[in-house]
């Protein structure tokens, strides 16, 4: 019984994973088609239904651990959900910061064109995608790919701010847009970050081995 109840929830922490990379993938394609219609759906619809997901996990969580009191390798997986749907939580709301940029964005012209953005939202949800695979099938393998891409993401959020500091010397005139820009492409380095956080929790439950974090500070991770 106990396992069926981890099974499920394993089940439902993918199908929430999957929710929060769409949210992701549509925030970034509603601001490169410029379709308002696909941003307000990621604020007014997306972030709800990802708001309940993280309270239904969270709930089925506690309550497997009160009736079951799981030791071991069980109490450590539920342990491990509980954490990631934190993540994912946090990553939803870096979704719908990128969305409400965008609609900022497409009412004006463009400062630049995007070409890293997309990349490097590619990549970001490649991250999110492959550090929960690596904890349902405990590859620690993949986490620590998860972890090392993470440095693909930071040098094209540094890439695109250097272009952009070019563009606002040059025109003051695109301080505003650019500075959305920048928290589009900080948005989504924080995403690759909390991806990282659940690579080094999952090389840690599969090792045993600690891996140094050194990304986001606590005001976005609660970590150290």
């Amino acid at each position: 019984m106990l396992e069926e109840r981890v099974m499920t929830l394993k089940t439902t922490l993918i199908e929430y994973a999957t929710h929060v990379e769409s949210m992701i993938e549509k925030s970034v394609k509603g601001l490169l088609q410029k379709d308002q219609r696909l941003l307000n759906e990621v604020i007014e619809q997306d972030e709800p239904r990802a708001n309940n997901w993280e309270i239904e996990l969270e709930e089925a969580c506690t309550h497997i651990i009160a009736q079951f009191q799981p030791v071991a390798r069980d109490l450590r997986t539920i342990l491990m959900v509980f954490e990631i749907t934190g993540n994912l939580e946090r990553m939803a709301d870096h979704a719908v910061n990128i969305a409400e940029s965008a609609l900022y964005l497409i009412e004006r012209p463009p400062v630049k064109p995007l070409i890293d953005t997309p990349r490097m939202a590619e990549e970001v949800v490649g991250m999110v995608k492959d550090s929960l695979q690596s904890f349902i099938d405990g590859d620690a393998k993949l986490a620590k790919s998860v972890c090392e891409r993470d440095d693909t993401v930071d040098g094209l959020a540094n890439q695109i701010l250097r272009e952009l500091i070019t563009y606002m010397g040059a025109d003051p005139s695109t301080i505003e847009r650019s500075l959305h820009l920048l928290d589009v492409a900080g948005n989504l380095e924080r995403v690759a970050d909390l991806s990282t956080n659940i690579g080094e929790d999952v090389i840690f439950m599969v090792e045993g081995r600690v891996i140094k974090h050194h990304h986001e500070d606590d005001e976005h991770t609660g970590r150290t």
